[in-house]
């Protein structure tokens, strides 16, 4: 497979071009007024401040799509989609509320089926929320809170240059018939391990290993670090040869994916093997895959070809570049 080809496939994806749309609503919503709000546009979850820590504050709603073709995945989802979206600040989640839109059927009953599975995996409760009973279609939509020491809080839009870029994947896993792109890592296996999964972020994190992070969402994990790399006014290289892929999944699809445990980290090279070691005791595979750099141009290479697949300069993503890199 060309670098060319995996550019295109990834420049055209909807789980890419489906994110143009945030930067009309945050330049609708500013938050620049408020002082509580130490972080928001462009990150995964809002930090606020409210003193010694950070409240984090996130919401996901689970694609239509995905709750036709199954309701039960999509409760799960709801439930691992706002944990990671916490987790990748470096925070720890401390509970969610719900808003649940039914009509007639069976579909309620195997949403909340699912959220029950996700709740006993990721050890996080739903602790209120909200129903529409009578509605003329079925959603589902979370809403999370979390906290992270001030000293400890992981950032999209601060990876730096000279950087490695570190993929971390839980590779043992399988994608659903019903969900053709979502690679499931965390159904099937012990709480215990996906919880230290989770947990191994808030402890790179709090050693202060990391300069920037992201979880790999519906972008992909190539996408996913393009998100990174726009808010931070950064480019890079990425070498996809180095990238961790189980043997038997074709290259493409694995760049679309949704990873029920992957992280895109921004280290100084004197900590990628550390924080490596850290998630290969949890059962995730790591690799640096690349360097940060100025270009603001993300390069793929299979170390014969290189393609542009980013040029930030005219591309956006989201079209958010933090202030602090404006």
């Amino acid at each position: 497979m060309s670098v060319h080809e995996i550019a295109d496939a990834i420049r055209g994806f909807s789980g890419v071009t489906r994110k143009n749309s945030i930067r009309e609503v945050v330049d609708l919503l500013p938050t620049r007024d408020f002082p509580h709000v130490f972080v928001a546009e462009g990150e995964d979850a809002a930090a606020l401040d409210v003193g010694d820590k950070y409240v984090l504050f996130a919401a996901d709603g689970i694609m239509e799509s995905l709750l036709e073709s199954s309701p039960y995945h999509a409760g799960y989802f709801a439930v691992l989609v706002n944990v990671n979206d916490i987790v990748a600040m470096g925070g720890r989640a401390l509970g969610m509320v719900d808003v649940l839109s039914t009509m007639d059927g069976n579909v309620p009953m195997e949403v909340i089926r699912g959220l029950k599975d996700g709740i006993s995996t990721f050890g996080v409760p739903i602790v209120g929320g909200h129903t529409h009973p009578d509605c003329k279609y079925n959603a589902i939509d979370i809403s999370i809170v979390g906290t992270v020491s001030k000293d400890a809080l992981l950032r999209s839009d601060t990876a730096m240059p000279g950087d490695d870029i570190v993929f971390i994947i839980d590779t043992d896993g399988y994608y659903p018939e019903e969900v053709p792109y979502a690679f499931v890592t965390t159904m099937g296996k012990p709480g215990e391990l996906v919880r230290a999964q989770m947990e191994a972020v808030a402890i790179a994190a709090e050693k202060h290993l990391i300069h920037a992070c992201k979880d790999m969402s519906n972008p992909g994990d190539i996408g996913t670090l393009g998100m990174m790399l726009e808010s931070s006014g950064k480019g890079a290289t990425v070498d996809v040869n180095l990238i961790p892929r189980p043997h038997d999944v074709d290259e493409i699809r694995w760049h679309l994916s949704y990873q029920g445990c992957g992280f895109v980290f921004s280290c100084d090279p004197s900590h990628s093997a550390e924080v490596i070691e850290i998630f290969k005791e949890v059962g995730c595979d790591g690799a640096v895959v690349g360097k940060v750099d100025d270009s603001r141009i993300l390069r793929l290479t299979d170390g014969v070809d290189t393609a542009v697949l980013f040029d930030f300069s005219n591309d956006i993503i989201t079209g958010i570049v933090s202030d602090r890199n404006s």
